[in-house]
């Protein structure tokens, strides 16, 4: 079989094609080092699996359709033996894709239909990047924090602040959403209460919950007019990025079912898993309505804050559709009878 190998030289970072038209490898190399990257192609998905295996690979470029055996087999293989490596698959139609329920299973990063130009692949791509430019840095961290409480707990909080600031300069908005949608995961956690551990994660997870953003194209993330569907689709991979930049970090863990799980809906229509009443972890559940309720009374570049009472009626009717009923009561006790403690919140972080 036929295979050009050569090291990524974009960033230190090495890239791996796998498709068993020579023509795609051909067309990738041409489109990837005029981009900047090289990488190494390969039409043989069982020798794909080998080099994994023995070589480091940062990301790999993978077409779903394939002999002798098809890309998600290929992804099944490799995560056997390596958990980190960022997968995109490469789709010939969105209907032969694989279903959400074999992609969430094998932790593929992303998926797009094949194309000539290669545009939304290149996105992809570079999001990815940035995906794993973060998880390398915090497992560079990681393995340096000391063993003793004070300094595991500085360094704790120092990458907190850190991770926040990152995405808050990527996009204004995050810039005091994140601290109020923290504050109120606690507030309610207080009214439905949990235990101090459960708050503090909630605070942290509140405060990391839209890192995944780091991934999304600037393009994407600071338009101000209305969305395509295929940018929509790629705003909608924020939860699953931050939980793999998250996913190497010992001390993040309890936070993570936050990050990826907060746009789930009780219902199960939410994303990234679909996942369905409580089957969605509790505290992402949590911070589900605590990030509802700061967007609906937060100004946009495309709307203004939304009226209390509307606010108020909107989580009163999506009790039980796309939010936990037991926390929107809980939620809505507060606004009728807490709402200085809201005000409170809103005061200390304002946009």
């Amino acid at each position: 079989m036929r295979k050009n190998m050569q090291e990524s030289t974009k960033a230190g970072y090495k890239i791996i094609a796998v498709d068993d038209e020579e023509g795609i490898v051909d067309s990738l190399s041409v489109f990837l080092r005029r981009s900047g990257y090289d990488l190494v192609g390969v039409t043989d998905p069982l020798e794909a699996i080998e080099l994994v295996r023995n070589e480091h690979f940062d990301l790999m470029i993978l077409d779903f359709i394939m002999t002798p055996i098809h890309g998600d087999k290929v992804v099944e293989e490799i995560r056997k033996f390596n958990k980190e490596l960022y997968i995109l698959l490469l789709t010939g139609h969105k209907d032969l894709a694989p279903p959400l329920e074999t992609i969430r299973k094998l932790d593929i990063q992303g998926y797009c239909e094949k194309s000539d130009k290669f545009d939304q692949l290149l996105l992809l791509i570079e999001s990815g990047i940035k995906s794993i430019e973060q998880m390398n840095e915090i497992k560079r961290i990681n393995t340096e924090l000391s063993d003793t409480y004070e300094k595991l707990e500085k360094a704790y909080l120092d990458m907190v602040q850190t991770l926040r600031y990152t995405v808050e300069a990527k996009d204004p908005y995050t810039r005091g959403h994140s601290d109020r949608v923290s504050a109120y995961s606690v507030l309610i956690g207080k009214y439905l209460k949990l235990s101090d551990e459960d708050l503090r994660t909630l605070e942290v997870g509140g405060l990391f919950h839209d890192i995944g953003k780091i991934g999304i194209p600037d393009s994407i993330l600071l338009k101000e007019s209305k969305l395509t569907d295929d940018e929509y689709s790629e705003i909608k991979n924020h939860p699953s990025i931050g939980a793999h930049i998250l996913c190497n970090a010992t001390i993040f863990q309890d936070i993570i079912p936050i990050v990826k799980h907060h746009h789930e809906r009780y219902d199960g229509k939410g994303y990234p898993g679909k996942l369905k009443g409580e089957d969605i972890p509790y505290m992402a559940r949590i911070a589900a309505v605590a990030d509802t309720f700061d967007a609906m009374t937060s100004k946009r570049t495309y709307r203004d804050a939304m009226p209390l009472e509307t606010v108020r009626a909107e989580i009163e009717r999506c009790s039980g559709t796309q939010f936990d009923p037991e926390i929107a009561k809980v939620f809505l006790d507060i606004l009728d009878n807490h709402y200085d403690e809201i005000k409170e919140i809103q005061d200390k972080f304002k946009a």
